[in-house]
């Protein structure tokens, strides 16, 4: 029997993949599994029970992906489940950027009472009217699962898309429109893009990169959207953008006091994954990928572990977190050799710091060879996911 708890309220239509070997628990402590969406886990102890967490998202922020992989313990996300809930969310946003409709609604309810609105409308509405997108240059920086999408849409709607992506993946080239011009340098994005739109995550080299100096490189009335994560912008820079007429409009799905109110932006309360499809999507992909990991030791869509698959568990199999770091493997097969055990498949994966190995063998796995796995310097865990043929 696997116990999860859900930190966050999931999708029922996710949690619905769950089997009668699933049993929901109220205390984390007891969790082989926890799902999560956006509660803050980064100040938690874990148990040794904890095995996996799964975030229904992309983001990782809210999880110590670190920690957790020197504890064993491995972080799935879901990438892509939810991009088209935020790739419609950017479309949107390029056109109450553009077009000031936001403004021109607003205005309608503060004249409501007015027996001559429809009179004053035609004298008003040029200063809501604004520009229109297509044939407009796009530029995406980030070009995952929404930006490709994001990309691919633009087209269609008759921009001139550039996108940036140095570690462009051979799945979303395949998908990436023939007409979408990739760049191999992002000032090229900004100095040639009237609209930017940003799809990375948070990570050191990213906090922060549309900044002063960035900025200073873009057009003049550009329009940048942040459907991202907040800290990917240097927001004091931007707001000085905008007082500047440098900025023509800074459209972010995440509110804070920086930018709430402040003339020029459009401030979305966080929105972009928000729609009923997205969540059931992930929360569909995350208990997928949990449940794999529990019965089956296979890691899909980890941040903080390699990618490693053997199928389904028919053979006793035993799998190892350990440090990524030469002479492991042959310290693993000679504890087996020597314990009398026939390897009948092995795989090895690795990612920065961190391996994975998952051994199936021929007979049942004993708790002795367990703990002299577990002896061998490196090794953060060893699970044994079948024990018996």
């Amino acid at each position: 029997m696997f116990k999860y708890k859900c930190l966050n309220p999931i999708a029922k239509i996710g949690l619905n993949n769950f089997t009668e070997q699933y049993q929901a628990v109220d205390n984390i402590d007891d969790a082989d599994g926890v799902l999560v969406r956006s509660a803050n886990m980064n100040e938690m102890i874990f148990s040794e029970n904890l095995l996996a967490i799964a975030r229904a998202g992309a983001g990782v922020n809210n999880i110590p992906c670190d920690r957790c992989a020197d504890e064993g313990i491995v972080v799935f996300n879901t990438p892509g489940a939810n991009a088209n809930g935020v790739k419609e969310m950017v479309i949107a946003a390029m056109l109450i950027a553009s077009r000031d409709i936001i403004g021109g609604v607003e205005w309608v309810r503060a004249n409501a009472g007015d027996p001559e609105i429809a009179k004053l409308t035609e004298k008003t509405k040029k200063k809501f009217a604004g520009t229109e997108i297509a044939g407009k240059k796009l530029g995406i920086i980030g070009l995952g699962a929404i930006g490709v999408r994001v990309a691919n849409a633009a087209r269609n709607l008759g921009m001139e898309v550039y996108g940036y992506d140095p570690y462009l993946s051979v799945d979303a080239a395949w998908s990436l429109s023939s007409d979408v011009k990739h760049v191999t340098n992002v000032d090229d994005i900004y100095s040639k893009c009237d609209i930017i739109t940003i799809h990375v995550p948070a990570l050191d080299n990213t906090k922060g990169m549309v900044n002063a100096e960035a900025i200073a490189k873009m057009k003049k009335g550009v329009i940048i959207l942040n459907l991202a994560r907040d800290i990917l912008c240097n927001e004091t820079d931007i707001l000085s953008g905008i007082n500047s007429g440098k900025i023509r409009k800074y459209v972010t799905d995440f509110p804070n006091t920086v930018t709430a109110g402040h003339d020029g932006c459009i401030v979305i309360p966080h929105l972009g994954a928000s729609t009923e499809e997205s969540e059931d999507n992930c929360a569909i992909k995350a208990v997928i990928q949990m449940k794999d990991y529990l019965e089956n030791g296979n890691i899909v869509n980890a941040v903080n572990m390699p990618r490693c698959e053997m199928g389904i568990c028919t053979l006793p199999r035993i799998t190892i977190i350990h440090k990524n770091v030469a002479g492991m493997i042959g310290q693993f097969t000679n504890v087996m050799g020597n314990a009398g055990y026939n390897i009948a498949n092995m795989v090895n994966k690795s990612k920065g710091d961190y391996a994975y190995t998952m051994i199936d063998v021929e007979s049942s796995i004993s708790d002795d060879l367990v703990k002299e796995c577990e002896k061998i310097d490196g090794v953060i865990r060893v699970r044994v996911v079948r024990k018996d043929v």
